[in-house]
């Protein structure tokens, strides 16, 4: 005899809903275990009162009553287990499977019989329908007519609302069948009504969800949330799980009941009530029991008195009414030394649980996670962020819930516990050892608090290295290695620049290009790519930054309002503003500077100051240097220079107006001089070279007479050395 039966496919009817599950058959019970929800329904092998087969469409299932009048109903077996099924009922629970047949006819009249909470409506020897009364939350009667309504399901996508009974009156009957009937269905109806007398009363109970302050008051099948707007009768059978947990704060005290159905308000729906208690309140209540009845109904879990913090007695009689335990904390402890991790989830702030079973967050909105509904679970960096990381939970449906901004510090706990609970991580390495191997940080160093960070910076620290070898190899490269324009010809090569120039020498250049042979022309042209790359090496030095000598005998500038305000109020600010940045320090005083209303003194002090710096720039004279550094009274001299004296000088005797010195009367007439004197003509052997070094130099000084001022002192130098050296040569 097999001793275990299992079945992974299987529904079981709940309020009009066939809800997946797992049915297990053991020879002590028959437990079904609901996919969605986790509840857990166990029918022990002795209160099993009658077991019947019942066809479905495409299918069969079980019909399982028990002696305490509850039907329950399974569906989703195999025409090939039937056979299977029923000897192990038979040899297990001592009960044959007998088929249930149903009426198919379509018939309106037929017999009402109530068999424990089940009301049967049958034809003849057939049934047509049951109708469970627990699923029945009121029942209305008429002159001859029961009216019966019905507990609503979320998930059914066709709901029964009400169902209407018409009872011919009976002249022979000594009772009135509606009134027979009407309470046969309020015996084992579910029928919330706050009659009779209330268990226990908790007074102004802080609720975050729905949010706000409700008095809780206890009965044996319910409890009721009275409100100042709404008021909540829940069904005890309706709570599925209790947690009390911790805040992070260890201040308060989070009691959380899960609702299966939910509880509305509107159109919202609440899944979880979400109650806060401060630990240093405290209650005293007297259960309204004698000790025989605590002892026989409630096994002595309960006594007469109990005292202590609002959360444990409240705790304490909901355990024992409703019949579930109570989960705590699991043995997680994060970063900050407790049981819950701060992060966000869906935009809103609050905390994630990691128990033994699964993750609770809490608290907008509520989530409770099995560890059986996870299929991986991953880590991600947070948008861009360095600080934190998101943990995301994939679940075998499909659904992906995200838990953002968590403290990149948790990330160590939290990955041992994931760990630990043989969860799978969907970006762990190839190396399971340890967090290091994760895709969040890619670090071979366990000591490192952010990989992500730290290889960012090795890349950065890596281009520039590059951006630094490519500079030197440009550096150290020879100037032969620059040709762009190899397979151009020699008469390309030589007017490329453009050069206006005298005819006589265009006459000479041409009579000696023309008398010369290509042994000739082959040596002009290496002179001519050797002069180009020396001029393309001096441009790029002048494109360097000069380092510019300070002169330390300048005066210095005038002082602002604003900034000998400043100096005096800095430290006050400082004092104001522990811990401010010194970036921050200007900022908050310009909004100080804004908002001063009388500021004639710093103004008076500037002009001052002002006058100071006037005063000495007049008696103040530069010092002298080869390269004039730091004199601008220089430059300006310098770039006074007159168009005419510009457009007048020709040849190789014109004069860049850097060359013009501090002495007005010597530069003037030596620069006259220089613009009147013809250019001496003058032809050697080589067939026109002095030619083109004459256009080749005219064009370098072309260049250097439209330079900025801003140009460095250091290549002015090297042009004036160059303008001397053509004087020479000619």
């Amino acid at each position: 005899m097999t001793d275990v039966l299992e079945y992974s496919d299987i529904d079981s009817e709940l309020r009009g809903v066939l809800s997946a599950g797992r049915l297990k058959l053991t020879q002590q019970n028959i437990t079904f275990k609901n996919t969605k929800t986790g509840k857990v329904e166990q029918i022990a092998a002795d209160d099993i009162d009658l077991i019947n087969s019942q066809k479905f469409v495409g299918t069969w299932g079980l019909r399982v009553f028990t002696k305490s009048g509850v039907l329950h109903r399974f569906t989703g077996f195999r025409d090939s287990e039937h056979e299977k099924l029923g000897k192990f009922i038979k040899d297990a629970y001592s009960q044959d499977m007998v088929e249930k047949e149903m009426c198919v006819k379509g018939w309106n009249w037929g017999t009402a019989r109530f068999m424990g909470s089940v009301l049967s409506f049958d034809k003849d020897t057939k049934t047509i329908f049951e109708v469970p009364l627990a699923h029945v939350s009121q029942c209305v009667t008429g002159k001859n007519e029961v009216t019966l309504e019905f507990h609503q399901n979320d998930d059914a996508p066709v709901g029964l609302l009400e169902m209407r009974f018409h009872i011919p009156a009976v002249e022979s009957a000594d009772e009135d069948p509606v009134d027979k009937f009407h309470q046969n269905v309020m015996n084992k109806a579910s029928v919330i009504s706050a009659s009779g007398e209330s268990i226990a009363i908790f007074r102004e109970i802080q609720i975050l969800t729905p949010r706000g302050r409700y008095d809780i008051k206890i009965f044996s099948t319910f409890f009721q949330l009275h409100g100042k707007t709404f008021d909540y009768k829940i069904p005890m059978d309706s709570v599925l799980r209790l947690f009390m947990l911790p805040h992070k704060d260890s201040r308060q005290m989070f009691f959380v009941l899960s609702l299966d159905p939910p509880i509305k308000q509107g159109q919202t729906r609440y899944h979880y009530l979400v109650l806060l208690f401060a630990p240093d309140e405290e209650t005293t209540i007297e259960l309204p029991f004698s000790e025989a009845e605590l002892k026989d109904k409630y096994e002595g879990k309960l006594e007469k008195e109990l005292s202590g913090p609002v959360y444990e007695v409240m705790g304490k009689v909901m355990k024992v009414l409703i019949g579930r335990k109570i989960t705590g904390p699991g043995n997680f402890i994060g970063h900050s030394g407790t049981a819950a991790v701060g992060c966000s989830f869906k935009a809103a702030a609050g905390y994630l649980y990691p128990l033994e079973r699964g993750f609770i967050y809490i608290h907008k909105p509520p989530l409770h996670i099995r560890f059986e509904e996870i299929s991986s679970v991953n880590f991600a960096r947070s948008g861009g962020s360095t600080r934190s990381f998101d943990f995301e939970i994939t679940l075998k449906n499909g659904t992906v819930h995200i838990f953002s901004s968590i403290e990149k510090e948790e990330y160590a706990k939290l990955f041992d516990f994931i760990t630990k609970k043989k969860l799978h991580v969907s970006n762990m390495g190839k190396d399971k050892s340890g967090y290091k191997d994760v895709d969040f940080g890619d670090s071979d160093n366990e000591n490192e608090p952010d990989a992500y960070l730290a290889r960012l910076k090795a890349e950065a620290r890596e281009k520039e290295e590059d951006e630094d070898d490519a500079d030197d190899s440009d550096e150290e490269s020879t100037d032969e290695d620059f040709k762009p324009n190899e397979n151009e010809s020699d008469v390309a090569d030589e007017y490329d620049s453009n050069v206006q120039s005298d005819s006589d020498d265009d006459s000479d250049a041409s009579g000696g290009g023309g008398g010369g042979d290509s042994s000739e022309g082959k040596k002009k042209h290496k002179e001519k790519k050797k002069e180009k790359k020396e001029k393309k090496h001096k441009e790029k030095e002048r494109t360097k930054k000069p380092t510019k000598k300070k002169d330390d005998n300048k005066p210095k500038r005038a002082t602002t309002a604003f900034m000998l305000w400043l100096n005096e109020t800095r430290e006050q600010i400082k004092r104001d503003s522990p811990g401010i940045k010194v970036t921050e320090i200007a900022k908050k005083g310009g909004e100080m500077w804004k908002e001063l209303k009388d500021k004639s003194k710093w103004e008076n002090l500037a002009a001052k100051d002002k006058q100071r710096y006037q005063d000495e720039m007049k008696n103040y004279k530069p010092e002298a240097s080869g390269s004039g550094d730091g004199d601008k009274s220089s430059k300006k001299r310098k770039s006074d220079v007159s168009p005419s004296k510009k457009s007048n000088t020709s040849g190789s005797g014109f004069k860049s107006k850097e060359y013009i010195s501090d002495d007005d009367s010597t530069s003037s007439d030596e620069a006259k001089k220089s613009s009147n004197k013809e250019p001496p003509k003058k032809k050697n052997k080589s067939g026109g070279d002095d030619a083109d070094k004459k256009k080749s130099k005219k064009k370098e000084s072309e260049s250097e007479a439209e330079a900025t001022d801003d140009e460095s002192e250091e290549d002015t130098e090297d042009d004036d050395d160059e303008d001397e050296d053509d004087d020479g040569s000619d």
